[in-house]
């Protein structure tokens, strides 16, 4: 028995099924983007613009002074009027520099040693990374106890191990003050960074580690064309944390040394509030504040960009 083939009729444009229409789903999300949004413009967006705006002008920060338009005149004074702007510079790239080289190959050393399963590890680990959660300030107030040169745990602890002769005034030195108060940085940042690098080393694949160790690589080799490629994400994070945190430092320097003796610890960014908030000038002092944003761009944009492209290749 045949039965009659069947011809399909269209289907009426009111029968068909609807197909859900998809907007821009920016639209549909802004609602809930609205506060975080909000917040984000008057405590970060806001800020930034009065500064580079407020950098244009003379003003004291006295509501009641009017602001004076000066153009571009506080930055020519900044850069060569003030000559404690190019001792804050110079110390601030020197900060800069050394924090990418000390902390940043403690830290690494740190967490390729409690990666591997020793006794206390993970005590060690709390202990290394205590630091980074202790307030700056109070990390000053004890480094600047252990500075003491009369009674501090520093100069005692050389005159009971007999170098005597090493005793310094260890934050009233222009010469080692800088360096002084960086040691207590070093001692601070280093764990969040050890920390950083304990998970990239999580992520490294075990399985190549065991083939390169098989085939005869040694220790460095395997860290070399093994390890280190796959922590390339980790450094990229913990180099541009480094640099931010380095150019904004401020705490320690004021509750060490605020910014001496004779200036030789001033930094830009103390410098920045120290010219707007005791000098009484916003305009230079928002000007240095600029500088350091430039600055801070300068170093951390193209280093992205080189990263993102090689992750592409």
């Amino acid at each position: 028995m045949s039965t009659a083939p069947t011809t399909s009729r269209p289907t009426h444009p009111s029968h068909r099924p609807r197909t859900p229409r998809r907007g821009l789903p920016v639209l549909g999300a802004l609602p809930f983007l609205a506060p975080a949004l909000a917040l984000y413009g008057i405590f970060l967006l806001f800020p930034i613009v009065s500064a580079i705006y407020l950098s244009f002008v003379r003003w004291n920060g006295f509501p009641t002074v009017p602001q004076i338009w000066a153009g571009l005149a506080n930055y020519q004074d900044i850069f060569t009027n003030d000559t404690v702007f190019h001792t804050a510079l110079r110390n601030s790239v020197i900060w800069v520099v050394l924090s990418l080289i000390v902390p940043t190959v403690l830290a690494l050393l740190l967490a390729l040693a409690l990666n591997n399963r020793l006794l206390g590890r993970n005590l060690m680990r709390s202990a290394f990374y205590i630091p980074a959660v202790l307030a700056s300030i109070a990390v000053a107030t004890m480094w600047t106890w252990m500075y003491n040169p009369n009674s501090g745990l520093v100069n005692s602890t050389l005159t009971s191990l007999g170098l005597s002769s090493w005793i310094q005034d260890w934050l009233g030195d222009p010469q080692i003050a800088l360096y002084s108060v960086f040691v207590a940085f070093v001692w601070q940042t280093t764990g969040f960074s050890m920390v950083l690098f304990l998970a990239g080393l999580q992520t490294v694949p075990a399985d190549l580690v065991e083939a390169a160790k098989l085939d005869g690589a040694s220790a460095w080799q395997t860290f070399r064309n093994v390890t280190l490629p796959a922590l390339r994400p980790t450094f990229t994070v913990v180099l541009v944390l480094t640099v931010i945190s380095s150019l904004k430092v401020f705490d320690l320097i004021v509750g060490m040394t605020n910014g001496g003796p004779a200036q030789s610890s001033q930094v830009l960014a103390l410098w920045s509030y120290s010219q707007s908030f005791i000098n009484h000038n916003f305009g230079g002092g928002n000007a240095l504040a600029v500088v350091l944003l430039v600055i801070t761009l300068a170093l951390v944009l193209p280093y992205l960009m080189w990263t993102l492209k090689e992750d592409e290749r």
